[in-house]
């Protein structure tokens, strides 16, 4: 379309050819290193470039048909704008869900959501004068407050795209991610209580904390077995994964004293054991090892610093790592620093045993430039292959 980045991209070679990376990728064949970006309604709604209507995130929230609309733009936008080993052009058919960012959790548990100028929504530790006020009002109902928000919205896409086309295609309408993930027991309570006191009761009175976590934990699973069952989703599912970044903050020792009882609950009340996967922003690669070989975790989706020699060296050839240049530096940094960013990463030998993808680290902030996410993608096409031939 006039106007796009990739107006005059061939979208039917491009497709091929990614459908055949991935396909190497699984087989465990790869012919080169997938290369993706991480982008959400933040990198639209932020940029006045993309977003020319100025939709605020506030009205983008509290209406269901603003937010239909505006999910629908972002991903026209996406599939004409950014290069990746993706999907691109028109498709077949536009997939929506209902979207509330990372405050549902603490917005579920009581805490009050603030809509701050040029930024995506948040909390603020509403918990913090007194912690186990939380567990005195007892465990949220599944479906009440952003939940119940949500679902009502899911019922407003179902009708619009029951009636309607985008650019003559259907509109399929996917349920909301909100009620089957979790951002992870520390992180939400880091939201809920503020990180100083979490991380300060975790050294100086364990159990007070612990308790805490424990309830966080069972609400937790409580609201997730309620999602699947209305959704008629088996209760444990392939492919499982959850986040935790807050634990960025705490030692190895923590970790596995306090934290890692509440992981191993989460993940045996839904995940097989396969293709067990964790996302972690920060520098939280120590505790790497520890989940595989206690959780059983096979695929890490890092942040930044990553000491990718040293994380490929300790976890061995078969986990799969996704992870690449700092997100500053792809909205800062000029081409040529970015190439030479993915070719040190690659020459780490993060990607000899074919299980790795080249992603931004982590997710793009607005006005990152077009032409900085194709130096990292033609870097990763180059040094990608390279790799896999040596």
């Amino acid at each position: 379309m006039p106007g796009d980045r990739l107006a005059n991209l061939d979208f039917a070679a491009h497709n091929a050819d990614q459908l055949l990376v991935w396909q190497g990728y699984h087989n465990q064949s790869p012919s080169r290193t997938p290369i993706i970006f991480g982008t959400n309604t933040r990198y639209f709604m932020l940029n006045v470039d993309c977003n020319s209507d100025g939709t605020s995130f506030e009205e983008y929230s509290r209406s269901p048909e603003i937010m239909f609309d505006t999910a629908l733009k972002f991903q026209r936008w996406s599939l004409f704008n950014i290069l990746q080993d993706a999907m691109l052009g028109l498709p077949d058919r536009w997939v929506i869900s209902p979207d509330y960012q990372n405050y549902y959790e603490a917005s579920w548990f009581g805490c009050t959501v603030h809509y701050f100028p040029q930024q995506v929504p948040d909390t603020l530790p509403d918990f913090c004068d007194k912690p186990e006020r939380l567990i005195e009002q007892g465990i949220p109902g599944p479906f009440d407050r952003i939940y119940g928000r949500a679902l009502d919205y899911y019922q407003y896409f179902l009708q619009r795209a029951g009636r309607e086309t985008y650019l003559d295609r259907p509109i399929t309408v996917a349920a909301p991610n909100c009620g089957f993930g979790t951002d992870g027991p520390f992180t939400v309570a880091c939201n809920l209580f503020g990180a100083p006191f979490v991380c300060e009761n975790l050294a100086s009175d364990p159990d007070r904390i612990v308790k805490l976590l424990q309830f966080i934990t069972e609400a937790t699973i409580h609201r997730i077995r309620a999602w699947r069952s209305l959704f008629h989703i088996t209760v444990k599912s392939d492919n499982w994964g959850m986040a935790d970044d807050s634990i960025a903050l705490i030692s190895s020792a923590m970790y596995r004293d306090y934290i890692l009882p509440l992981h191993q609950l989460l993940y045996d009340s839904f995940a097989t054991q396969s293709g067990r996967s964790m996302h972690l922003c920060g520098n939280a690669s120590r505790h790497f090892g520890t989940m595989v070989k206690d959780l059983g975790i096979s695929q890490f989706d890092t942040g930044f610093p990553i000491d990718f020699a040293r994380v490929r060296a300790e976890l061995g050839p078969s986990i799969r790592i996704l992870g690449g240049p700092h997100i500053e530096l792809l909205r800062k940094g000029t081409p040529e620093e970015i190439s030479t960013e993915v070719k040190r990463i690659f020459e780490s030998g993060i990607a000899k045993s074919g299980h790795f993808v080249l992603r931004d680290a982590n997710n793009l902030a607005p006005y990152t430039p077009l032409g900085n996410m194709e130096a990292m993608y033609y870097a990763g096409l180059k040094y990608g292959k390279e790799s896999r031939l040596k």
